[in-house]
């Protein structure tokens, strides 16, 4: 057994490699390998024998090692919002990290597909190899959609500017092309064509990365702007679900602290100083509802904003009476304490969190699983008003969907809103990886976004990509914010045409694999 062990281990060690390079180059550590990351799996793949099972077994042993590396934070949240043992929960990240990243074992199982039937020369193979795994990449749908153009804008890399005309999620796929010339460095044995490879490659680089400079810098100018005052309650997680169950005295408590942290705000900066305040996901414990339904907590809380003359964007619950369903909503209040915009409904719910897929065509399955949360979704992108500012409301996951966005700056918004709760993640990876996922939309769309959280990290991207203050973790907070903002916003090339660019890359990539089908 020890010897099968030993032997399988030695088998797939290129793979293992690629696992680690792949994992340790993803927030929050730096992309130091992510130029060559898939460099030792390719290897593995061009040697012979060639069989579809080491094809797919390598590729998987690589998406399960970067998974147990990169998102070890899953057995963190089963035990903090599933309640589950320690053990149970490592089992867990483990059955996740099986699926969570198949795209590469199924990119490399692609490969063998057209190596097979077209039958590829070398030359082929190899240009195939990038096609095939960003291809894979671009379409599987993963739960946390990651990829390589986040760490980039993490570290701070010039060339996320160019975000604005062909997406953040296109520097992933120009990461992966960029590991062939590191291929071919190795496949060609130090040859003088592999060292040039090797220079255009690293030149491309420097190249883009001066014209994302540029494009930073030449970023709308501002001719508005705005102060938000974000506030950061720290509340934890069985305090807010047990607040919402109705237990006596928690929705009291949870909204005597949103209260404390936004009065020391206010002494602290100035009514007159703020436009609005904002609180993050699920911030208010209750339902709120406007006219003679609305509770008594609803009512204190107009009270509350009328008499400090302070405008709240705040998350909330809604409520559906026709349906009997909650939604994870929305609510903006002016000055006055009185709503003034439709509230939003999360419409893009996190699955086993916020429904049972499958619920809307057995509906039985919500009497099997009461303990799940059923809510309402949503109906997409919206704008909502507040003294004449147009927000595009997005509620925590929403964040990390570059459509959603896109569609939000389509319909005219001039900032982009997210709130979110990250309570139940801990402090070590997912925070920071679910942050510069969000405010990448900042560059994409050239609109500032506004993240207020629960427990961190609030802050603020501007147009430019530039990240200010960040709150500290698991702490009470606030923090005042001057939003330089365009009135009338013209669309990036990316909101105006989203991915097209990528699609155009691969069809071009395509025909030059084909055309060099048999070349050796």
């Amino acid at each position: 057994m020890k010897s099968k062990i030993i032997e399988f281990f030695s088998t797939y060690k290129l793979a293992f490699l690629s696992g680690v390079f792949i994992g340790t180059t993803y927030i929050p550590f730096p992309p130091w390998a992510s130029l060559f990351c898939f460099v030792p799996v390719w290897l593995f793949w061009l040697q012979n024998p060639m069989s579809a099972k080491r094809i797919w077994w390598s590729g998987w042993i690589v998406q399960f090692t970067l998974t147990i590396i990169g998102f070890n934070w899953v057995a963190h949240t089963l035990t903090e919002f599933g309640h589950l043992p320690w053990p149970v929960a490592i089992l867990c990240l483990f059955g996740f990290a099986s699926f969570a990243s198949l795209h590469i074992p199924l990119g490399g199982m692609l490969w063998y597909f057209l190596v097979k039937h077209l039958k590829l020369g070398l030359l082929s193979r190899v240009l195939a190899l990038p096609l095939c795994v960003a291809f894979a990449e671009r379409i599987f749908p993963m739960i946390f959609d990651w990829h390589f153009g986040y760490t980039w804008y993490w570290v701070g890399a010039p060339w996320v500017q160019t975000g604005e005309i062909w997406g953040v999620r296109f520097l992933s796929v120009l990461t992966i092309f960029f590991n062939l010339a590191f291929l071919l460095f190795f496949v060609e044995a130090f040859k003088p064509k592999a060292k040039l490879a090797v220079a255009s490659v690293l030149g491309l680089f420097v190249a883009l990365n001066i014209i994302g400079w540029q494009l930073g810098k030449s970023a709308p100018k501002p001719d508005s702007t705005l102060n938000v005052m974000i506030v950061q309650a720290n509340i934890g997680n069985l305090e807010k679900h047990i607040a919402f169950a109705g237990f006596r005295g928690f929705r009291e408590r949870i909204i005597s602290k949103y209260t404390k942290v936004t009065d020391e705000g206010l002494a602290e900066f100035g009514a007159d100083n703020i436009d609005f305040a904002i609180w993050p996901e699920t911030a208010f414990p209750d339902h709120i509802l406007s006219g003679p339904s609305q509770s008594k907590y609803t009512y204190r809380l107009q009270q509350y904003l009328n008499k400090n003359n302070l405008a709240l964007v705040t998350g909330g619950y809604g409520y559906n009476r026709e349906k009997d369903q909650n939604s994870n909503s929305m609510f903006v209040f002016n000055k006055q304490g009185k709503l003034v915009a439709q509230p939003y409904m999360k419409t893009w719910l996190l699955a086993f969190g916020e429904y049972f897929p499958g619920s809307n065509w057995f509906p039985v399955l919500r009497e099997w699983f009461p303990q799940v949360a059923g809510f309402e979704r949503g109906h997409g992108p919206m704008i909502q008003q507040l003294n004449g500012l147009r927000m595009g409301p997005q509620i925590c996951y929403e964040g990390l969907f570059d459509w959603f966005s896109r569609d939000s700056a389509l319909l005219g918004a001039q900032v982009l809103v997210n709130v979110t709760n990250d309570s139940w993640y801990g402090t070590w990876q997912q925070p920071y990886q679910h942050l510069y996922m969000t405010l990448s939309r900042a560059i994409e769309t050239r609109l500032p976004i506004i993240r207020s959280t629960n427990t961190g990290i609030s802050t603020v991207a501007l147009a430019s990509g530039e990240v200010m203050e960040q709150s500290p973790l698991h702490v009470p907070w606030k923090g005042l914010y001057e939003i330089g903002y365009v009135k009338e916003p013209k669309p990036t090339i990316f909101t105006r045409f989203g991915i097209w660019f990528s699609d155009l890359f691969f069809a071009l990539w395509g025909v030059l694999v084909v055309v060099y089908r048999k070349r050796s």
